[in-house]
């Protein structure tokens, strides 16, 4: 018998390797997610609820249907986290927001029965920004998420949390929402693998398209749901058991011809890949762009890719992503809950739904996503993948805010949500004082896989796995 260090140390896909042959039990694999969890997340405060009764319970489900004969699915035993922007069925959603302090599920997300069909073990949901419209893991709820390198410093966000459960070794699994790198960020700072896919890929209901639920169902065309892990494989293998059309969800994409597990393999020799290390305006720090650039070279001298630095379009369209999210939210109806909860809903969002946005202004956001839509197209003409880093700063205070202006902290992710591209964030390395770096991989809409196998090329070449968090024991 494994010990819960030792379980928790195996990624996903080990993890349900083991439960299928019969060498682990997933009740053994929940005993040791529960064991992680009381001994690192009261310093992390990665989770606002765990279903230890409904973990156990499932587990124990799972062996007595595997002694039956029952064959397990992709996910057998695998601890998976959720972030509280996703359903799930029977658990608290508060997202973050005394407005939904209350409320409970009465379905699953899409991603969610999916993922407990392949027979993934639900851990319990973890901290987001309120509602998820911040870069950080602080809510007026649950308070601030941590950062596992360095306690005092945050996780990113949105998906706070549920990138601090996979880092500090919680789960092996977690998924969150990234609608202006949410997803991407937080996988950076906690020096972890985050997927956004092509839009759609990922189905999502009722999360982001049930308009009944306002503040939950915003940016219908630029949420994606994406896998967080500490291996590229984890990634492909929660893609896999969760991709595919659903009839609830207007953009989901037709089943993939390929299985996603098998993308990861194969080398990219002979790509044509372009570099951008501040998109031509961002103020990188200096620490992020020597880590990068010696991701970048692994690309050009260990993995055979033609590399060159190109420009790429400039920050005029931030000024109107607020308004771009505007015209995708409820603002009657989140007008309503800032009104019923006055001063309990954080003020960044009370001081959003105070413009008053003209018609002239909304439609320059939709030209101005169009323009952002051709030029990534112009480029991807010429190149196979885009590395640029993931973030232009490090984590800043748990409890802040953290900057407002997107183009002085994020500018490289948000315009893979606005054009549907695949996206990913793998750990680039450490600055000289232990700060995970990310190096963001994007590809061309659909080409998912090659965003894969160009991640799992990189990992192979520059390994992450055995790096640990400086900020916990274990």
């Amino acid at each position: 018998m494994s010990g819960p260090t030792d379980i928790c140390d195996l990624d996903a896909v080990e993890t349900a390797r083991r439960v299928r042959a019969g060498d682990l039990s997933p009740v053994e694999v929940a005993e040791a997610a529960l064991a992680r969890i009381d001994e690192v997340d009261p310093a992390l405060n990665a989770f606002c609820h765990v279903d230890r009764e409904g973990l156990l319970a499932a587990a124990a489900d799972l062996a007595g249907r595997q002694a039956a004969g029952e064959e397990l699915g992709l996910l057998a035993g695998v601890p998976l986290a959720v972030k509280d922007l996703i359903f799930v069925k029977g658990l608290p959603m508060a997202a973050g927001s005394h407005a939904y302090a209350d409320f409970v599920p009465e379905l699953d997300d899409v991603v969610v029965e999916r993922a407990r069909r392949a027979g993934a073990l639900i851990v319990g949901k973890t901290n987001t920004a309120e509602l998820g419209l911040a870069g950080n893991g602080v809510n007026p709820v649950s308070g601030a998420t941590r950062n596992p390198w360095r306690t005092e410093l945050t996780t990113g966000g949105s998906s706070a949390g549920s990138a601090a459960a996979v880092a500090a070794r919680m789960s092996p699994l977690a998924v969150g929402s990234d609608a202006a790198g949410s997803v991407r960020v937080p996988a950076a700072f906690c020096g972890i693998y985050g997927l956004k896919a092509t839009m759609g890929r990922v189905p999502q209901y009722p999360s982001c398209r049930d308009e009944r639920l306002p503040g939950l169902s915003g940016f219908e065309t630029g949420s994606h749901i994406g896998p967080l892990s500490r291996t590229v494989r984890d990634s492909a293998l929660l893609l896999a058991a969760v991709s595919g059309p659903h009839p609830r969800d207007r953009h989901s994409l037709p089943a993939a011809d390929r299985d996603w597990r098998d993308a990861t393999e194969g080398d990219v020799r002979g790509l044509r890949v372009g570099f951008s290390p501040d998109f031509g305006f961002a103020q990188v720090d200096p620490r992020i762009d020597a880590v990068v650039r010696r991701a970048v070279e692994v690309f050009d001298r260990d993995l055979g890719c033609a590399v060159e630095e190109v420009t790429l379009p400039g920050p005029d369209f931030y000024e109107h992503f607020w308004a771009m999210l505007a015209t995708e939210t409820d603002l009657v109806g989140m007008r309503r809950l800032v009104e019923r909860h006055g001063d309990a809903i954080s003020p960044h969002i009370r001081g959003m739904l105070q413009a008053d946005w003209t018609v002239e202004q909304l439609t320059s956001a939709a030209m101005a996503r169009k323009q952002v839509v051709r030029q990534m197209a112009d480029i991807m003409d010429r190149y196979d993948l885009l590395l640029t880093p993931t973030t232009a700063v490090l984590p800043w205070a748990a409890e802040e805010h953290g900057p407002t202006d997107l183009r002085a902290w994020s500018p490289f992710v948000v315009p893979m949500n606005l054009t549907g591209q695949p996206a990913a964030s793998v750990p680039a390395g450490l600055t000289d004082d232990d700060l995970p770096v990310g190096l963001m991989i994007t590809g061309r809409r659909l080409e998912d896989d090659l965003v894969l196998r160009a991640s799992a090329a990189f990992e192979a070449a520059s390994p992450w796995l055995g790096r640990r968090p400086a900020g916990l024991a274990g």
